[in-house]
């Protein structure tokens, strides 16, 4: 499995080459929001809604010192505002409280924030403070399951399961190549196999997209 990994990785890393992260950040704080918000929310949208954001916030106390409602309001374009204003202040609260208003560099400590799970936390930990952190999101699930790297549904047991087979050092990278992969290539929808440079490795080609198209023939084949 180590070696399927690894050729994976090497192939990908040619298709999509200087990868980097989608949302714009200066500051470990930044990534942390912006990660934040980009729940059920395009990166697109966020580096939009941030680029505001970030010039009226620059620090833990400032988001600490506003009203819940004008956080709200200046990030009301978002999905799910409310709950992420509210997880917003009490991450930034916390963070002043308990960490002199810095960002921790821990898994242990980051996770203990509002609204900061495995996902985000493996986000700031690997682009922030260059750290090797694998972030399991919707596509780096997806992808590691249709490529038989994974049986697992629950994000961390992917993440363990990915971090078994792949070497540290390009757990940030695989991160990254994983999320671009999935929105670029294998998609949720009509994934588009044909062209995949790594089809050659994947579970999901051989066991069912090629008997859905072999499927597909034969009824075909019935019908002239």
């Amino acid at each position: 499995m180590e070696k399927k990994a690894k050729k994976i990785l090497d192939i990908l890393e040619q298709e999509f080459p200087g990868v980097r992260p989608a949302l714009v950040f200066s500051t470990p704080l930044e990534l942390l929001i912006a990660t934040m918000l980009s729940a059920q929310t395009t990166d697109r949208h966020v580096n939009t809604v941030t680029e505001k954001l970030f010039k009226k916030y620059k620090t833990a106390d400032d988001y600490d010192r506003a009203s819940l409602a004008e956080i709200e309001k200046s990030i009301n374009s978002v999905n799910f505002y409310r709950n992420k204003a509210r997880s917003i202040k009490g991450c930034c609260k916390k963070l002043v409280e308990e960490f002199g208003g810095e960002v921790p560099q821990t898994i242990d400590e980051l996770t203990l924030l509002p609204g900061v799970g495995r996902k985000t936390a493996n986000i700031v930990l690997g682009n922030a403070f260059g750290k090797n952190a694998l972030a399991v999101d919707t596509h780096v699930k997806r992808v590691a399951k249709r490529l038989g790297l994974t049986e697992s549904e629950d994000p961390d047991e992917v993440e363990k399961d990915l971090c078994k087979i792949i070497p540290e050092d390009r757990w940030t990278k695989t991160t990254h190549l994983f999320i671009v992969h999935g929105r670029k290539t294998c998609k949720a929808k009509n994934p588009l196999c044909e062209v995949c440079p790594v089809n050659d490795y994947c579970d999901y080609f051989k066991t069912v997209y090629l008997k859905k198209k072999d499927n597909s023939r034969l009824i075909s084949q019935r019908n002239l």
